[in-house]
């Protein structure tokens, strides 16, 4: 084997080994030439004396230096180390007859995507849609030269400084069977992404891509892999056998919208997943435009991924989430207006000619009513389930960047089996006469109303048609058929006082499939 220090291609100083694996070795080097570091991969002598595999990494190498991707690690450089061992062919050199292949690719300067999981577990969910997108368009790219990776997993994907992910290895590694797992003396590829017919050796398509991705993104979202066995053939025949788990219920979470990528990459049989990685990019822009108005916020990567989504997904994200630095500047000039004004009012400098003067505002007598932590609650008696119970409380923790969200309803309508409608309701125990509910959104032009109730019945099962006066709500109290953020809608309750007050939403604002709330407020 070559050792460090020594030149490969006469310009190529190999300075530390960064990863090893059954057919080669990854060294970080120096390019004396154009004096930069570059990783560089070694096939072991070993595999080198086998001619099929000379030959597959040598035709691979050609065809990975055509793919060009600002997410796939570039190849800069191939060639052929002539022999210089001891000709024993026991692994201590080269056999005299045999050169030792290599690829040249830009040095990326980071971690892998395993790596980062294993220090921070499960990752945010916006920032593990936008990875998986990112691999996505990289696996279209490759697929369209006829390149198919056949082994896609976080330890082949690199996190650059930036926080951008780049995937490495295209086309080295070979499609596995059951009998090869068990081969005496090689080293074990990884099985934990394998996809079922890669695992029984029939044929490997960019579609078993499509399931190591899925896989990989379910590792992002819930921090472990979906299967675990005693060997690697053990793990593989999970992955032909047994369904990957709901990542719903590992990450309660993710939205239906990610769910169902996952769900449908994972298809056991290739013919039920997506027939393309841009079909599975389609459904990614869409689940990353929903998690990050979900979230309320981009930070890292996301940001950046964000402004590549196409009009229509880049539509559904609220602006100040999409341009956080132009929003935090509207901010400071709304400020410095406010302060300018007082300045001019303090000095007399208002309003000056022969016209009338803007009157000031009507004072309107209300109050804002001070909430327990705890106070708000998903309601969603026609459906299957909580409707995002997880996010409820962002709609009254004061941070209009944190949202509460419907989950994604792909018929643009709330109708459900038992009835129409879903929402949230608050707890102003012990009560109070509540004079109007004033609602922030990223999501304007739903249709809403508004119940009030002193006792609920909270039996009835998920999915009964038991309307909603049947379960102890009264009203609707108040109404508006377009919500616009910031609107103040009055409530009369004819001086009657209640402990809850139901927020019912009716229908999803137009054109999209799901609708959000930022804060609620209720006033006396």
């Amino acid at each position: 084997m070559p050792v460090l220090g020594e030149s490969i291609g006469g310009r190529y100083r190999l300075d530390v080994v960064i990863g090893r694996g059954g057919m080669s070795t990854v060294y970080r080097a120096f390019d004396t030439v154009l004096e930069r570091p570059v990783a560089i991969k070694l096939m072991h002598p070993g595999v080198a004396a086998d001619a099929d595999q000379l030959e597959r990494f040598r035709r691979e190498a050609r065809l990975v230096a055509r793919l060009s991707h600002p997410h796939v690690v570039t190849v800069i450089d191939a060639g052929e180390q002539p022999p210089s061992g001891d000709g024993n062919g026991d692994g201590d050199g080269p056999d005299p007859d045999i050169p030792c292949p290599y690829i040249v690719f830009e040095y990326v300067e980071g971690e892998t995507l395993k790596d980062l999981i294993r220090r921070e577990g499960p990752l945010e969910i916006p920032q593990a849609v936008a990875y998986a997108l990112e691999l996505a368009r990289a696996l279209g790219a490759a697929h369209a030269h006829d390149l198919v990776h056949r082994d896609v997993k976080p330890q082949n994907i690199l996190i650059t400084d930036e926080g951008a992910a780049k995937i490495t290895d295209f086309g080295i590694a070979r499609p596995l069977t059951e009998a090869a797992l068990t081969m005496p003396g090689r080293v074990l590829a990884t099985t934990d992404y394998i996809a079922p017919e890669q695992a029984l050796g029939e044929p490997v398509s960019g579609r078993s891509d499509l399931y190591s991705l899925g896989i990989v993104l379910f590792e992002m979202l819930t921090g472990d892999v979906p299967f675990h066995g005693e060997s690697a053939v053990a793990v593989a025949m999970k992955h032909v056998r047994e369904e990957v788990p709901d990542v719903q219920r590992l990450r309660p979470g993710v939205s239906a919208a990610t769910a169902a990528v996952v769900e449908r990459a994972t298809e056991k049989d290739p013919a039920r997943r997506y027939p393309d990685a841009d079909s599975m990019a389609a459904d990614l822009e869409q689940a990353l435009a929903l998690e990050t108005s979900r979230s309320g916020q981009a930070t890292g990567e996301v940001t950046s991924v964000l402004r590549t989504l196409p009009g229509e997904a880049r539509g559904r994200v609220p602006w100040r989430v999409r341009h956080p630095m132009l929003t935090a500047v509207s901010v400071g000039v709304v400020i410095l207006a406010v302060v300018a004004g007082a300045l001019l009012a303090a000095f007399g400098l208002t309003h000056r000619g022969a016209g009338v003067g803007p009157a000031p505002p009507a004072s309107t007598g209300l109050h804002e009513v001070a909430l327990a932590q705890n106070a708000a609650h998903d309601y969603n008696p026609f459906g299957t389930g909580p409707e995002n119970r997880d996010q409820v409380g962002n709609v009254i923790d004061d941070d209009p960047n944190t949202t509460w969200s419907t989950e994604q309803y792909y018929s643009g309508t709330l109708e459900k089996a038992g009835g129409v409608g879903l929402g949230i309701y608050l707890d102003a125990s012990p009560g109070l006469s509540a004079r109007a509910v004033e609602v922030q959104t990223p999501t304007p032009g739903f249709p809403m109303q508004v119940y009030v109730a002193n006792s609920i019945d909270l039996n009835y099962p998920f999915g009964s048609s038991v309307p909603l006066k049947a379960r102890g709500w009264q009203g609707p109290v108040a109404s508006t058929p377009h919500v616009h953020s910031g609107e103040r809608i009055p409530i009369d309750l004819h001086g009657g006082s209640y402990r809850y007050y139901l927020l019912w939403l009716t229908g999803l604002p137009p054109g999209r499939q799901s609708a959000a709330i930022a804060e609620v407020s209720l006033f006396s």
